[in-house]
C-alpha cells in the first residue's frame, strides 16, 4: 500500500510539529547511517533543534568535525572540480563562441565554394573581388587540389 502525498506546509499545532520533527530527525539520521554503511563513505548530519538551543550532531561531534575539516581541505585542493554557476556559464559561453567562430568559418568556406562554382560556370572572375576574397579562393583551391591528390593516391593503392 502506498502512502498518500505529504502536504508541505507549516504545522501549526506545537505537539504535532514536535512529533513530526522527532520522526523526521530519526529518519534523516537513519538515512545518513545507511549511506555511510552501504556506500562506505564518511557522512555526518547536523540538525538544529527548533524546540531548544541544542544542536544535534551525528555520528558525534568529533566525527562530524573530522568530516567537515576533510571537506574544507579537499574543496581547496579540488577547487577546479567544484564548479559554481558563474564559472559553468563562462565555460558554456566560451564554448558557444568557439562554436560560432567555427560555424562562421564553415559558412564562409561554403559560400566561397558556391561562388567558385558559379565563376567556373561563367569561366571568368568578376572584377569586383577583393584581395581577401582572392586569398580565400586560393586557399580553397589548394585545399581541393590536396583532396584530389589524396584520392588519386588512394585509388592507386587499391
Amino acid at each position: 500500500m502506498t502512502r498518500k502525498k505529504v502536504k508541505l506546509a507549516f504545522i501549526a499545532d506545537d505537539s504535532a510539529r514536535k512529533a513530526t520533527y522527532k520522526k523526521r530527525k530519526k529518519g534523516i539520521i537513519k538515512k545518513v547511517s545507511e549511506l555511510t554503511i552501504l556506500c562506505g563513505i564518511p557522512a555526518c548530519a547536523i540538525i538544529s533543534n527548533p524546540f531548544d538551543s541544542k544542536t544535534e550532531v551525528w555520528p558525534d561531534l568529533a566525527g562530524a568535525k573530522q568530516i567537515i575539516e576533510r571537506y574544507q581541505n579537499s574543496s581547496v585542493i579540488d577547487g577546479a572540480k567544484n564548479v559554481n554557476q558563474e564559472s559553468f556559464l563562462l565555460q558554456r559561453i566560451t564554448k558557444a563562441r568557439e562554436h560560432l567562430k567555427k560555424q562562421k568559418q564553415d559558412n564562409r568556406e561554403k559560400e566561397m565554394t558556391i561562388r567558385m562554382i558559379e565563376y567556373m560556370k561563367n569561366k571568368q572572375l568578376p572584377d569586383d573581388l577583393s584581395v581577401p576574397d582572392l586569398k580565400e579562393f586560393d586557399k580553397l583551391i589548394e585545399k581541393n587540389l590536396k583532396e584530389i591528390e589524396n584520392k588519386i593516391v588512394e585509388a592507386k593503392l587499391i
